[in-house]
């Protein structure tokens, strides 16, 4: 427990100097994402779940549009892929569980992180299907990241 504990807040401590999603997983190997989020991995409903906890605990920094702000990056289109293309979505979610909010880092409880992330997928418009998404790293990482075609 204390070695789990050690190596999360060294993960966060990464991220936090400016450490990217690819780099640790870099680190990290994982096996190779099975599907895509063009697979229909999010509920329409998680999503609308996830934007009233976007709006009430991202939004600030993150914008409402998800464009991003002085200190965070967007969470749309071509920034959000240049970022995150090429990883998983457990990648992801260890970044926001781990340091989100900036003001409140760890707060958030492994559903909340999992609504946020399909409101996330919602908005960049990957499509929705008929399964929530997992709310665990294990079950997010078979889902790549990828640009939608």
């Amino acid at each position: 427990m204390v070695m789990k504990k050690f190596l999360l807040a060294l993960t966060a401590a990464g991220l936090a100097l400016g450490g990217s999603a690819a780099t640790l997983q870099a680190q990290a190997p994982a096996q190779a994402p099975t599907k895509t989020v063009m697979s229909g991995v999010y509920t329409a409903e998680q999503a609308a779940q996830g934007k009233l906890l976007f709006e009430s605990k991202c939004a600030m920094c993150h914008g409402r549009e998800l464009d991003g702000g002085q200190m965070a990056p967007p969470l749309v289109g071509g920034g959000f892929i240049g970022n995150w293309q090429g990883t998983s979505l457990g990648d992801l979610f260890v970044r926001i569980h781990l340091t989100m909010p900036q003001n409140d880092p760890l707060s958030l409880t492994n559903t909340e992180v999992a609504t946020v992330m399909a409101y996330i997928l919602s908005f960049n418009q990957y499509p929705a299907g008929a399964t929530p998404l997992p709310n665990d790293e294990a079950g997010l990482n078979g889902i790549g990241i990828v640009e939608k075609k």
